[in-house]
């Protein structure tokens, strides 16, 4: 059995928030190329992601901040929600494919036709909350997959794990003092968005690292904050909020991880959902800005999730 599902589709490559923004078509271009450079796209399933729909959008966004979204789609140029956060003619369809990637890997995880699941999509989520766009980002993708799982497949405990250099804010905005969901994360602090350093809710396991931390501190946390409150939390699905900009090349931060940081914490968190989940991991794209390293990483991330 092919153990690991590689899920994107084509219209995440028509969002274009405008020339030089570094969250770009070329950054799912980058990462084909490097997968086909190194010879591994025949070890994954290929699945184009599907449409989310309004009852599984609902399930994190209200119905009013869906439909103001939508609204606000140009049918030419941009359109800017922020300085940072922009719509053009083709965002709706990509950040429904984007949602859509993860009820696409949910169901193929908990079908077991895969044992885990890997979203090459764009735009990314973990900065939207439940009623405002932000930081790149339009549907919180991975709090979507797992209000899927929790809602439609009758999971009543899963864990998403965040390793992106920002603060997944949008996700803890959807889960806060929920049970059934831990999150945890490490993030730049202080650094954009500027919160999840003091925060209350029980559930929300986040570690903020101070600019510099490298490989060693990054794994301590993972070894001796994370595993052991996810050994006490038993998820029963494992997601993932892969972003990759906490990498040492990346100029969007200043963390200095490596790919090889990535390898290792896919393989524990592999290790991991074997031991508690059946094995299933939902993983999904967040940040990641520098070409190179980002195509390095998430190679990286896919070797690890698929054992190659």
């Amino acid at each position: 059995m092919t153990s690991t599902a590689f899920i994107t589709h084509r219209d995440c490559h028509l969002h274009d928030m405008g020339s030089y923004h570094p969250e770009s078509p070329a950054r799912l271009s980058a990462i084909n190329d490097h997968l086909i450079a190194q010879g591994l796209e025949a070890y994954f399933l290929h699945h184009d992601a599907p449409l989310a729909t309004l009852e599984q959008l609902a399930r994190v966004h209200p119905l009013a901040y869906i439909e103001q979204l939508r609204q606000r789609m140009p049918e030419h140029g941009i359109v800017h929600l922020d300085p940072d956060t922009a719509l053009c003619p083709h965002t709706w369809q990509a950040a429904l494919r984007s949602a859509g990637a993860g009820i696409l890997a949910v169901d193929l995880v908990m079908a077991g036709e895969v044992e885990n699941a890997f979203c090459s999509v764009r735009p990314p989520g973990h900065h939207a909350e439940r009623e405002q766009a932000m930081g790149f980002c339009f549907f919180n993708n991975i709090a979507v997959a797992a209000a899927h799982a929790l809602e439609a497949h009758g999971l009543s405990r899963v864990a998403i794990i965040d390793f992106d250099v920002h603060h997944g804010n949008g996700t803890e905005d959807a889960f806060r003092n929920d049970p059934r969901v831990l999150m945890a994360s490490i993030f730049q602090h202080p650094f954009f968005p500027y919160s999840g350093a003091d925060s209350a809710s029980p559930n929300m396991l986040n570690v903020p690292l101070a600019a510099g931390a490298d490989s060693e501190q990054f794994r301590r946390v993972v070894s001796e904050v994370w595993l052991p409150r996810l050994r006490e939390f038993q998820p029963e699905m494992l997601f993932i909020s892969a972003g990759f900009d906490a990498h040492h090349e990346d100029e969007m931060g200043n963390l200095r991880l490596t790919e090889k940081d990535y390898a290792w914490v896919t393989d524990v968190l592999r290790e991991f959902a074997a031991e508690t989940a059946q094995g299933r991991i939902v993983s999904t794209l967040e940040g990641g800005y520098s070409l190179s390293a980002l195509a390095r990483s998430v190679t990286a991330h896919l070797r690890a999730l698929a054992e190659l």
